[in-house]
């Protein structure tokens, strides 16, 4: 009778400790009040009873639609090609847990808050194939972690932010198709991690900056369709892991500089050839192609 009584009580030791883990788990789960808010904010924002795939809102916050949570933190937003229809929510610098916001390819207007740049965690900010007006915020050189920054096809203006040179990590930047005007900053050149910049069909001026031969591990450059000056600079004689490089419809006066370049190296060349035909003889690129910098490869929606 006495072992019985210890094996109750054992019982009912374990069944306590289940209940505590058991509500510890549920507390550990719950997204805090602010995170949602943000969430509901963009869902009233962008008429998000008009989604292709909806929200139920009576759901918990880990059951809705592209939102991704751990340690009860919104860690993930992909609503790519969802139907989001009008803008973003001033208050989305709160989702300071954030890794990936993903809203490519809907019809979101007006500009980007300021608060991304409170987005320390993001490493990947795509929005591209949206309607996004006004400048790019100054402060978003603050994403520190950021490593994929695609908005492409939007109608932003302005300057390119010198503080873009800050994002160290960043591996991908595509700006193209939009209304930037102004130089390219020589900040960029510190991008040292960069492998893809895309600044195709804009309205940029001056000439291309020196320090862009530092970008080592530089895969593709499009700068076509714009207003560039001045020549080419020499420096992209150490651009030796570029593949794609497209400059043409510029105001380019001098291509000298390509002639210390591994043309072999090309996968895509293009220039404005037709200004350079009887000094460039000898550069022979026949791989030539337009990139097309509007539309992503294996588009899933």
């Amino acid at each position: 009778m006495k072992f019985l009584g210890y094996h109750s009580k054992f019982k009912y030791i374990l069944l306590f400790i289940g209940c505590c883990v058991g509500i510890i788990s549920t507390l550990k789960a719950q997204v805090p009040e602010q995170e949602k808010e943000v969430l509901l904010a963009l869902h009233k924002l962008t008429a998000g009873d008009q989604w292709n795939t909806q929200w139920d809102l009576d759901q918990e916050v880990e059951a809705w639609h592209g939102v991704g949570v751990k340690d009860g933190h919104v860690v993930s937003i992909n609503l790519f090609m969802n139907n989001l229809k009008g803008s973003l929510p001033n208050n989305l610098g709160n989702l300071t847990h954030l890794e990936e916001l993903n809203l490519a390819f809907n019809k979101i207007g007006g500009q980007l808050p300021e608060s991304i740049s409170q987005l320390s965690e993001l490493k990947v900010l795509q929005l591209e194939m949206n309607r996004l007006v006004g400048q790019l915020p100054t402060n978003i050189g603050e994403l520190r972690a950021l490593e994929q920054l695609i908005l492409f096809n939007n109608s932003l203006s302005g300057s390119i932010p010198e503080s873009l040179g800050n994002l160290k990590t960043l591996k991908n930047l595509n700006l193209s198709s939009n209304n930037l005007s102004g130089n390219i900053p020589a900040s960029l050149g510190q991008l040292s991690n960069l492998e893809q910049l895309g600044l195709f069909d804009n309205r940029l001026n001056g000439a291309i900056p020196n320090e862009m031969g530092s970008l080592l591990k530089l895969r593709e450059l499009v700068l076509a369709n714009n207003e560039l000056g001045g020549a080419i600079p020499d420096e992209f004689s150490n651009l030796a892991s570029l593949q794609v490089l497209q400059l043409q419809n510029n105001n380019i006066y001098s291509f000298d500089g390509l002639r210390k370049m591994d043309t072999a190296q090309f996968l895509v060349f293009d220039y404005d050839k037709g200004k350079e035909e009887g000094k460039f003889k000898e550069l022979k690129v026949d791989r030539t192609r337009m990139v097309d910098t509007k539309f992503e490869d294996d588009i899933e929606p």
